[in-house]
């Protein structure tokens, strides 16, 4: 099992900055990729942006120039600028190594008013 603790979030008006942190123990000698996705109210999750093992990354095109992640195989950070009313959502650090090592954090509120 990994455990995921995650840090962060809250309230910002649009055009602030947030950063989020994840940090994985347990099993997590198998992590292949550690990122975050998100949740809107009435729409499924979404990936923000993750980083394989090895260092490679990816972002979601709604995110790209406002979003660094960073970190190594067992925390990540996200950092978010210039944030706009529609990144507000739950954020989700996930962990994955397999289809049976699939771990998601207890999720945290990002709110971002216009």
């Amino acid at each position: 099992q990994v455990q995921l603790v995650e840090s962060g979030g809250g309230l910002v008006q649009a055009g602030g900055s947030l950063r989020l942190s994840c940090t994985a123990s347990g099993r997590v000698f198998n992590i292949y990729v550690m990122g975050y996705y998100r949740q809107a109210p009435g729409r499924e999750r979404e990936l923000v942006a993750r980083m394989f093992r090895g260092g490679r990354v990816e972002y979601a095109d709604s995110v790209k120039g406002r979003v660094t992640i960073s970190g190594n195989s067992t925390h990540i950070d996200l950092q978010m600028n210039s944030l706009k009313p529609e990144d507000t959502a739950v954020y989700y650090c996930n962990t994955f190594a397999s289809a049976q090592e699939d771990y998601w954090g207890q999720g945290t509120q990002v709110t971002v008013s216009s």
